[in-house]
C-alpha cells in the first residue's frame, strides 16, 4: 500500500529519487460542481503516475515584478491551503502545498499551521517584488512556524536564474534551512549551467560535504508553443538561446520541449549523484490543454524510468484515496 507519507519520510531520510506531480488550483469563478469535476479528473490522472507527492501551487499576480505585458492573462484560482485540504482531503498522497504568506495575517497563517497534516509539507513564498504589498514578511512567517510544535515540514524555493546574477542563492538556501526548511524545489528549469553552478557552489561551501547539503528538487515544464515560451521569460525562467532557437523552429514544440527536458533530468540527476547531494524532480502540469497534460505524464514517467535503471527509485504500490 502506498504511505501518504513518503515525501515526508524521504526527505527525513535524505533519499534521491524523489518524483512530484504540480499542478495549480481551479480558477476562483469555477462552480462548485466544475471544481468537483476536474478534481476527479486529477486524481484519475494520478492513479497512473509513479509520484511521492502532489505539488499544489498557490498562485500570485506577479505584475509588480515585471512591468511587460503579460502572456496569458492572470486569473484568481482557488486559495491552494483550501483546495488540499478540502478538495484533496481523502487523498492519502502528501501534499506539497505552497503559501503565499504576504496575503495573510499572523493569526490566520498559524491557524494554517496548526490545521496541517504532519504527513504533508508546506512551501512558504514570499512577495514577487519589493512594491508588492504584504501583510506578512516571509521572515515573520518562518518565525510563526517554528513557535508552533506540531507543524508540517517546511520547504522553500530556489531560484538558479537569481543565483546567477547576484551569487548568493545558496546562501539564501543556508539561511532559510536555519529558519527550518528542510527542502526547496525550483522554479521550472531549461538552463542546466544555472542548475549546475547553484549545486555546485552549495557543495564546495560545505567543503565538499553532501551532509549539510538539503534536499533540491528541480521542477521541469514542457512548453507547448511559442507564446509559451514567451511566458517563460516573462517569469524570469532562463531559457538559453539555443535551446529557445530549438523550440521556436520546431515542427512539433511540445514534443522537442520534453526531449529536451529529459535530457536536462539525465545531467541533473548524474550532477548530484556524483555530489552525493539528495534530489528530486517535480514535473508540472499546469496547463488546461489536453496534450500539454498528456506530454507531462509522458516527461514524469521517462524520468522515473531513469531513475529505476540506474537503481535511485522503486515502484511502489499505492493507494490513492483512503
Amino acid at each position: 500500500m502506498y504511505l501518504a507519507w513518503m515525501f515526508t519520510s524521504k526527505i527525513a531520510k535524505r533519499e534521491s529519487g524523489i518524483i512530484l506531480y504540480g499542478i495549480t488550483p481551479p480558477k476562483a469563478n469555477n462552480t462548485p460542481e466544475k471544481i468537483e469535476e476536474i478534481t476527479k479528473r486529477t486524481i484519475a490522472r494520478l492513479q497512473n503516475l509513479d509520484i511521492d507527492g502532489l505539488v499544489i501551487y498557490d498562485l500570485q499576480d506577479e505584475a509588480t515584478r515585471n512591468p511587460e505585458d503579460r502572456p496569458f492573462p492572470f486569473f484568481q484560482t482557488i486559495d491552494a491551503f483550501t483546495y488540499a485540504t478540502e478538495w484533496f482531503r481523502d487523498l492519502s498522497l502528501s501534499k506539497i502545498v505552497y503559501c503565499s504568506v504576504g496575503k495573510l495575517t499572523e493569526e490566520e497563517l498559524a491557524a494554517q499551521i496548526e490545521k496541517s497534516s504532519g504527513n504533508n509539507a508546506s512551501v512558504f513564498v514570499g512577495a514577487p517584488s519589493k512594491d508588492h504589498h504584504v501583510q506578512l514578511s516571509l521572515d515573520k512567517a518562518y518565525k510563526i512556524w517554528n513557535a508552533i510544535p506540531a507543524r508540517p515540514l517546511l520547504g522553500a524555493v530556489a531560484i538558479p536564474e537569481r543565483h546567477s546574477v547576484k551569487r548568493n542563492e545558496h546562501l539564501r538556501i543556508a539561511n532559510k534551512m536555519k529558519s527550518g526548511c528542510s527542502f526547496f524545489i525550483t522554479q521550472c528549469v531549461y538552463n542546466i549551467e544555472y542548475v549546475k553552478n547553484l549545486v555546485a557552489d552549495l557543495y564546495f561551501s560545505n567543503e565538499g560535504n553532501a551532509e549539510n547539503i538539503p534536499t533540491l528538487i528541480f521542477t521541469l515544464t514542457p512548453c507547448g508553443s511559442v507564446k509559451t515560451l514567451k511566458f517563460l521569460d516573462w517569469l524570469g525562467i532562463n531559457v538559453p538561446e539555443w535551446l529557445d532557437k530549438e523550440l521556436t523552429n520546431s515542427e512539433d514544440i511540445l514534443a522537442r520541449s520534453v526531449d529536451l527536458c529529459i535530457k536536462i533530468a539525465e545531467e541533473i540527476i548524474d550532477f548530484c549523484q556524483q555530489k552525493n547531494i539528495p534530489f528530486g524532480l517535480n514535473i508540472e502540469s499546469v496547463s488546461i490543454r489536453k496534450e500539454e497534460i498528456e506530454a507531462s505524464a509522458v516527461l514524469l514517467n521517462s524520468v522515473v524510468k531513469i531513475l529505476n535503471e540506474k537503481g535511485i527509485r522503486a515502484k511502489t504500490e499505492k493507494k490513492l484515496l483512503a
